[in-house]
Order: C-alpha cells, then sequence, then structure tokens
C-alpha cells in the first residue's frame, strides 16, 4: 500500500520488526528441511484492547494457509513457529487483530473486583458467544447455547458471573476469535532447502593426480578406487576442480611459469580447447560415461561429487570464435585475458558480461549447470562469483532452483564482507568465508558472533576451510602436526559445513612460495602424485572427528554456538547446544602450537540442565578419556604434542 493510500479505517492493529526478514523481505530466509522457522514481531493497537495473532505459513505450491497461535512474549511482542517440512520456497505472514470478547472478559475481570453489577456486560458477552454460534460445529451449539442462556438468565446471576470469569466463555472466543477486522503483514519468503545445504563436508582433490603410480595422469576410475577411503574418513561431499579440456594458449608451467614445458597440463581453470569446453570432459580423465560410474560409486559411498563452475575461458575455448562478441577484445585485435593486479592470468580469459549479446550469454551459461545436473551432478562450487554481476547469479539460481531447488552453490568469494553477504542473500547456498585467516582467540569469538548472533545467520552459511590449492595460511607453514589438528577441529566443530583441500591436508605439506601465501609446487600447476595407502594420526582424528558430527546433531548446526570463560588467552572453549536437548557438546582447543595450556572453564548449568550440587561426566571423544565434573568451574589441561582439543559429551556420572 502506498503512503497515500487510504486504509481501511476499522482495522486498528499495527504490525511492525517482523524477524527474520531480510532487507524488509526483498531476499528470503534460509532454512533447511527439518528446521523451525521461529516468527517473532511486534504487535499492537490504539487504546487497552486486548489484541491477539497468528502466524500464518505455507508451501508455495499450496492454496490455503496454515495457522498456529502466537504468544506474547515481553510487551508487545509474539511469537510463534512452524517446522519446515520439504524444499522449496515457503512463505508466513503475521495477522493480528483486536480481540473484543477478550477485552470484554478482561474488562468484566476489573469491574468485578470493583464490585459492580454485571448485567450489562453479561448481555454483551452472551452477543460475543452468539457469534461463535454461527462459526462453531453443530455438535458444540449446545454448549455454546447453555452457556448464552446462562449469560441472559438474570435469577443466574451470580452463576452467570462465576462462568464468564472462570474460563467457560474464554475457551470459545480463543476456539473461534471474532477476528473480522484482521490486518495482515506483507508476506516474508523462506527459501527451504535440503539438509547437506547445512551440514557437510568436503574434500578437495585434483582427479589428474589420483593415479597409483607417478608420473601418470590420473583418472575418474583412479579417483572411483579411492572412494572407500574417503568414505571412512566421513567425507560426503567429493570436490573435483574443473574436468574440461585445458586450453594451449599461455599455457602456465610449473610454480605459475608464463612457459609450459612439452607435457606440463596446464591449470584446469583455463578451460576449453578444440576438444571441447564447459561440457566436454579432459581425455585423459576419461569419457562421460566413466564419469557417471564415478558419480553412481560415490553415491553408493553416500559422497556426493561437487564440479567446479568456473565462468571464464582458455583462449583456446570453442566459445571465442563461436560468440567474440562475449569476450572483450584490444585495439590490437588480440583478447583481454584475466587480471587482478599485481596477479595475471594470461591462460584465461573472461566473459565479457557488458556485451549486447548477453541475453544468449546468459542462457548459454545456465544450460552448462543444466547439463551437467542431468548427468546427476547436484552440488557446483562457483569460482569467483564476485567479479560476475549480481544480477546474473540471482537470475540464474532462482532458475535453477525453480526446477532442482535441490542443488548446492558454494560461493568461492573471498572478498569484502558486504560482496560475500550479498552473494548468499542473492541465492548462493553456502560461502567460503575468512575462518582460514582468523587465529587467536579474539579474533574466531568476534568472527563467530558476527556469523551467528546477527542478521547474517538468517541467509549466510559459512563453509569452513583451513586450506585450499589458492591458500596456504602462514600458520601452516610451519608444518606442526597441533596447528593442522587444530584448525581441522575448528572448522569441523565451529561449523557444520566445512572442508579441506584433501591429500595436501592429510600429509601436511607445507612448502610456501617465499613470502607468499602459496604452495611450492602446487598442483594447480603440474601432476603431483600422492601416497594414498599412508596412514597418519591425522587422517584418524578426521575421521573420529566426522563420525562424530555424523552422530551428534550439535555438530550439524552452526548457530547453536555459545562461548565460555576460560582464563586462558590460548585455550578457547565453546558449547554447541543439541537442539534435541539430549547430547550437549563442550569444545576445548589450545590455540598455542608447542605449550601445554591450562585453565578453568565455566560451564553454564542451567543450558545444560544441571545444578551446582549434581556430577556430571564429560566423555572426550577424541580419545574416550572420561572425567566427572561438579559445579560451573573445571579443569582442563592441553599438551599439544599429545591431542590439542578435547570434544566432550556432556552425559550422567
Amino acid at each position: 500500500m502506498k503512503p497515500t493510500d487510504q486504509p481501511n479505517g476499522r482495522n486498528r492493529v499495527v504490525i511492525d520488526q517482523i524477524q527474520p526478514v531480510i532487507e524488509g523481505g526483498r531476499y528470503p530466509v534460509r532454512r533447511t528441511t527439518g528446521e523451525w522457522v521461529e516468527a517473532s514481531a511486534d504487535v499492537f493497537a490504539d487504546g487497552h484492547d486486548v489484541v491477539q495473532c497468528r502466524l500464518l505459513y505455507r508451501h508455495h505450491s499450496e492454496r490455503r494457509w496454515h495457522s498456529v497461535p502466537m504468544e506474547p512474549v515481553y510487551g508487545h511482542t509474539f511469537r510463534g513457529s512452524f517446522r519446515i517440512q520439504r524444499e522449496g520456497l515457503w512463505q508466513f505472514k503475521i495477522a493480528g487483530w483486536v480481540d473484543h470478547p477478550l477485552s470484554w472478559q478482561h474488562q468484566l475481570k476489573r469491574r468485578h473486583q470493583a464490585r459492580e453489577r454485571l448485567e450489562s456486560e453479561l448481555l454483551m458477552g452472551a452477543q460475543f458467544l452468539r457469534n461463535v454460534l454461527t462459526r462453531c460445529r453443530a455438535e458444540e451449539q449446545e454448549a455454546v447455547q447453555q452457556l448464552v442462556d446462562l449469560f441472559t438468565d438474570s435469577d443466574r446471576y451470580e452463576q452467570a458471573v462465576q462462568a464468564a470469569l472462570n474460563g467457560a466463555a474464554q475457551h470459545w472466543f480463543l476456539a473461534y476469535p471474532a477476528d473480522e477486522l484482521c490486518t495482515e503483514s506483507a508476506v516474508v519468503r523462506i527459501m527451504a532447502e535440503r539438509l547437506r545445504a547445512r551440514f557437510s563436508t568436503w574434500y578437495e582433490l585434483f582427479p589428474r593426480s589420483a593415479a597409483s603410480k607417478p608420473g601418470h595422469h590420473g583418472t575418474f576410475s583412479d579417483v572411483q578406487r579411492l572412494l572407500p577411503r574417503l568414505q571412512e574418513m566421513g567425507i560426503d561431499v567429493l570436490y573435483l576442480p574443473p574436468i574440461h579440456p585445458i586450453g594451449l594458449t599461455n599455457r602456465k608451467g610449473k610454480n605459475n611459469s608464463l612457459r609450459a614445458r612439452k607435457g606440463e597440463p596446464g591449470v584446469p581453470w583455463a578451460i576449453g580447447n578444440k576438444e571441447g569446453g564447459h561440457k566436454a570432459i579432459h581425455p585423459q580423465l576419461g569419457t562421460l560415461q566413466d564419469f557417471r560410474a564415478l558419480l553412481k560409486a560415490a553415491a553408493e559411498q553416500g559422497i556426493e561429487i561437487a564440479l567446479d563452475y568456473a565462468l571464464q575461458c582458455s583462449p583456446d575455448h570453442p566459445y571465442v570464435k563461436q560468440h567474440p562478441s562475449w569476450f572483450r577484445w584490444r585495439p590490437d585485435g588480440s583478447v583481454q585475458y584475466a587480471e587482478n593486479p599485481p596477479k595475471k592470468y594470461q591462460d584465461v580469459i573472461p566473459f565479457n558480461f557488458e556485451t549486447e549479446d548477453w541475453k544468449n550469454l546468459w542462457d548459454e551459461l545456465k544450460s552448462i549447470l543444466e547439463f551437467w545436473i542431468q548427468e546427476g551432478v547436484k552440488i557446483f562450487r562457483v569460482d569467483n562469483p564476485h567479479t560476475k554481476p549480481m544480477g546474473f547469479w540471482e537470475w540464474v539460481i532462482a532458475k535453477i532452483h525453480e526446477e532442482h531447488p535441490e542443488v548446492i552453490f558454494l560461493s568461492e568469494a573471498f572478498t569484502a564482507p558486504k560482496m560475500m553477504y550479498h552473494l548468499a542473500k542473492i541465492g548462493f547456498t553456502q560461502s567460503y568465508t575468512y575462518f582460514t585467516w582468523r587465529q587467536t582467540k579474539a579474533e574466531l569469538m568476534d568472527y563467530m558472533e558476527e556469523l551467528t548472533k546477527s542478521e547474517v545467520r538468517e541467509f549466510f552459511r559459512p563453509n569452513f576451510w583451513p586450506n585450499t590449492p589458492d591458500i596456504l595460511p602462514f600458520h601452516l607453514q610451519s608444518g606442526t602436526e597441533s596447528v593442522f589438528i587444530t584448525r581441522l577441529f575448528l572448522a569441523a566443530t565451529l561449523s557444520a559445513n566445512y572442508g579441506f583441500y584433501g591429500p595436501v591436508y592429510e600429509l601436511m605439506v607445507h612448502e610456501a612460495l617465499p613470502g607468499r601465501e602459496e604452495y611450492l609446487n602446487s598442483e594447480k600447476y603440474e601432476l603431483r602424485h600422492w601416497d594414498w595407502d599412508r596412514d597418519t594420526r591425522l587422517k584418524m582424528l578426521i575421521a573420529i572427528i566426522n563420525r562424530a558430527r555424523r552422530e551428534h546433531e550439535a555438530l550439524q548446526f552452526t548457530n547453536n554456538i555459545e562461548f565460555l570463560n576460560i582464563q586462558n588467552e590460548h585455550l578457547l572453549a565453546y558449547l554447541k547446544y543439541d537442539p534435541a536437548g539430549s547430547a550437549h557438546l563442550l569444545c576445548v582447543a589450545n590455540l598455542h602450537p608447542d605449550h601445554t595450556q591450562s585453565g578453568f572453564v565455566q560451564v553454564p548449568l542451567e543450558k545444560i540442565g544441571r545444578t551446582e550440587e549434581q556430577e556430571f561426566a564429560v566423555r572426550d571423544l577424541l580419545n574416550d578419556a572420561r572425567y566427572i565434573w561438579k559445579g560451573r568451574w573445571n579443569y582442563v589441561e592441553l599438551n599439544p604434542r599429545i591431542l590439542p582439543c578435547h570434544l566432550f559429551r556432556i552425559e550422567d556420572p
């Protein structure tokens, strides 16, 4: 309604401060199936009448609204909830009205306390009950009529007053509210996605480095051989960098050298050559049939394959000749390659989204997703989405979700927070974060507070990665085992979605280019051979932590966190609440890589259902050690050379 439009003057209720809502409803709130939507609003009216309200909700495919009453929690604030039952777009709105029958009863009590005669008020109550008679079921009408008769019988005055005061009439007023003059809020949208949108464990590997013999180019069959190993580690999303043909023009060599030597494979993100582009497979990896076999085998292990959706091309990509207007051309007739000064990507050319042929460009880029979705891929890691127009992402994700709401998009955008958050608002399911660089206790706590206690929690799903092929953070360059364990523990317990750059992390590869956060001899530029049969303590702990994640719902949510007092700046302690209330987890991490740290952690007894006098047990899921605690303050000690973390499950003694 425009400010100049005349409202229905009989509607007196105001509905304000609706939560959750993103920018006044411009973008949908995010949830997954099975989650509850806790809605609240300030609902009030002029005067002193009683105000009632209800929460209305429905799936977008339904015509009928479901309804639940909203309860006052404080002041004029009301709250109600509903559970998301299936994927897709949901809607909710709030309806409020001045409840004249309940206002009548409220005034009746005050008049009775003032010892006033109530004959007139009883007649008014009878009128309200006659209104109920017009709407109640046939089998209920006799009981309502008896109250009407009682309220209008002057010989039974005292009995009628008691019936009016003791709730007999209120029962019918609540069952059949007088809500004819009802104010409704604007509709708020909820995008409901599948469980894996909220809870996932990612592992990244380059298929070309999956071969069992050194010097050989890996294939999809080699990756398939590794699936049982990944399943044992608790991986449920296997992310493969681009699997397409790689360009020859300006092909990069080892360590990003500008000239590739004979036999060097090039960078997978330089997509396309005469053998095809984004819908083709690198011939050395296998065929489309081989890829289908990998998808099938992975599904049998409970693992989904995620593909890279990288919107850029090699100069050799078929698009360049077929659609030259989709790219930028310099005055000398050469095509403009990608740059992010001082970085230069001579082997990659970006799309020109300002082309006059943008509609056909958009359609073609959407068709790439549709092609792989038809092959069975439901998860895409999107490369550098912040370098493409926001309008395109909002459009293409919405279009894909119309037919395939199960598809998950991970945004790889290490950029300004506002841009990262905007990408989430317009549709990205999960997002890379700044966790990679948050090291100190204060940094980690501040960042988690931002992600879980502000409006951000309603639309931004973090996916924590301690490393990527592009990023070897300085704190991992020491190669210290305790650092690798701690960073993975933090990623896996702070966030319900996390991942790591697989074999490199498992084997604690830490050699870097001097002074830079980049791997020396990076797998991006060359084939690497990994000892896939090697067992390490880190690999064992990865499996233990992931098993704990699968078995405990407390680790399948991100926002259910409370940081705990512990008087040591090198110890980080936090509680992850079990939504069902049965298996709370208490996590402690030693952030110092070398020295033993100790302290007393303050346990919020009320939150875990214990009293000061009760003993309770904490079992460390990492090594099965068990301790008996009592009261709020309890002692912890972590030697990083033994184990730098505790993952305590709170149990009965």
